[in-house]
């Protein structure tokens, strides 16, 4: 008798579909957020709403409901520290003692809870296999929102992010687009914690966008690549995990490393533009 295949089980199905949403979000919302050079944004955003969970776990709510609350609280105030006149240095310090906050009181609110065994690995590390119906249609909504979001700021956003000072010239508010961006980066986080987790939801948004941006693509193309790369190591991830019985997370999160690494590979051999003159002149 043969063995049953991935997609016999309702709950693999669920957990492909999930992976897909959040490989969209992860990919596109993460290629931005390296080009804006806020990677420990992109890191702190999930570990942030993870205190939003617990919150909502200790109050009986859904946990997805409050890490997308917490995240977009933290992306809210975030925004306005890193837009701010101080020096970078200090940005970044008022950022990691947020950070550090929320970690305190999401492990105080699972203890008062009575949950801090079970619920602080299943918010930390994800449960991609525990999606059920309503979870996937409020990520599904979640996804819609921000790449809509995505969509309306896409022109202005890449105009501030590469041009600042010819951007700012013509009128473009660098202050609030960048609001703008970080709660869509909060929805984004959010909905990616839920599938690797909060621990590791850096390694699904940065991975793949850090191998797109490494192989010098356009935009669209950078964007492109950065979501099938997303998508190869979630469902990448999945089918490994199903045959070694090995996490998720440990597949996505070295899957990341790797990527990085065959774009540099990749790149390795490419003579820039320089080079490739010198060489038909001579």
């Amino acid at each position: 008798m043969s063995e049953p295949g991935l997609f016999t089980f309702p709950f693999m199905q669920h957990a492909f579909l999930g992976c897909f949403l959040v490989s969209l979000l992860g990919g596109s919302l993460g290629w931005l957020m390296l080009l804006r050079r806020q990677a420990f944004a992109a890191h702190a955003l999930p570990h942030i709403g993870f205190s939003g969970a617990a919150a909502a776990v200790w109050l009986h709510f859904p946990p997805l409901v409050g890490m997308v609350a917490a995240s977009m609280a933290g992306g809210f105030f975030m925004g306005r520290e890193q837009q701010g006149r101080g020096h970078p240095a200090q940005r970044d310090t008022m950022t990691g003692l947020i950070l550090a906050a929320s970690l305190g009181i999401g492990i105080w609110c699972l203890h008062e809870a009575n949950e801090a065994s079970s619920q602080t690995t299943t918010l930390l590390f994800g449960d991609v296999l525990g999606l059920d119906g309503p979870t996937l249609g409020l990520l599904a909504g979640l996804v819609a929102a921000c790449l809509a979001g995505v969509a309306l700021l896409w022109r202005p956003l890449l105009f501030i992010s590469l041009c600042p000072s010819l951007a700012e010239a013509q009128g473009l508010s660098s202050t609030r687009l960048g609001q703008l961006f970080l709660l869509l980066a909060a929805l984004a986080a959010a909905a990616c914690a839920e599938i690797a987790g909060a621990l590791l939801c850096f390694s699904l948004m940065i991975g793949p966008a850090s191998a797109a941006l490494k192989l010098e693509l356009s935009p669209f193309r950078g964007i492109v690549c950065s979501v099938l790369g997303a998508l190869l190591l979630s469902w990448g991830g999945l089918i490994l995990s199903w045959y070694s019985n090995i996490p998720l997370p440990f597949w996505i999160s070295l899957g990341g490393v790797g990527l990085y690494l065959l774009a540099c590979a990749l790149m390795k051999g490419k003579l820039p533009p320089s080079k490739i003159r010198k060489i038909h002149q001579n």
